[in-house]
């Protein structure tokens, strides 16, 4: 049985995906896969996604991996990456289009018109590096409070459910970055572009058993 599968749907980061898990846990065997057998069996599934939320869910379609990935996302450790973290919510405003409905609540834009506390203009996409809040999930073992993980988005979760809430970052108001439930963490930063931290979450995610 293959031990982590990252479902390629073709809108993903997938290589450099596969590389940090591949550092993080090297005896594990790690497949890029839009195979839904593959993902269906595999021990654990890593839902990554680039690029914008209706080209992203037109693919996962065109490709028959909705069930296969819903499947996933309801039993098996579920781990979710910037848009694969989106997509799992009901409705985007990206396109108007609806998501997966995994978790309840909308996909939103940063306002155009945003400053930070020196008045400087904030740019979107919100892009680099940015501290987070984080919560008490086992995922988060080792990695301190305001580590500085990677960001590339102009979109952001609003859940409906504040206690599913495992992570918040600021641009320059609050936002949240992470969510969990049960089986299920997902994140908007890219961890495989984090270094440390990132690379702790990722191992933290290979080896949690819910």
């Amino acid at each position: 049985m293959v031990d982590v599968a990252v479902v390629d749907y073709g809108m993903g980061n997938l290589r450099s995906v596969e590389q940090a898990l591949r550092k993080v846990s090297p005896d594990a065997e790690i497949v890029v896969s839009d195979d839904p057998g593959v993902i269906a069996e595999a021990g654990r599934v890593v839902f990554p996604g680039q690029g914008a939320m209706p080209d992203c869910m037109r693919e996962l379609d065109a490709r028959g991996l909705r069930d296969a990935v819903l499947m996933a996302a309801r039993d098996k450790p579920f781990l979710g990456i910037c848009i694969g973290l989106q997509m799992l919510f009901e409705h985007s405003s990206e396109g108007n289009v609806a998501g997966l409905g995994v978790l309840r609540g909308e996909v939103v834009r940063f306002a155009g018109d945003m400053s930070d506390a020196q008045g400087s203009r904030l740019k979107v996409p919100h892009m680099g590096w940015n501290r987070v809040r984080h919560g008490d999930h086992v995922l988060w073992n080792g990695i301190e409070q305001n580590s500085r993980f990677y960001f590339v988005h102009s979109y952001y979760v609003l859940p409906q459910d504040p206690s599913l809430v495992q992570g918040t970052s600021d641009y320059p108001q609050p936002f949240v970055c992470a969510m969990s439930r049960d089986n299920l963490f997902a994140v908007q930063f890219h961890p495989e572009k984090s270094q440390t931290a990132g690379l702790k979450l990722l191992q933290n995610f290979v080896h949690w058993n819910p």
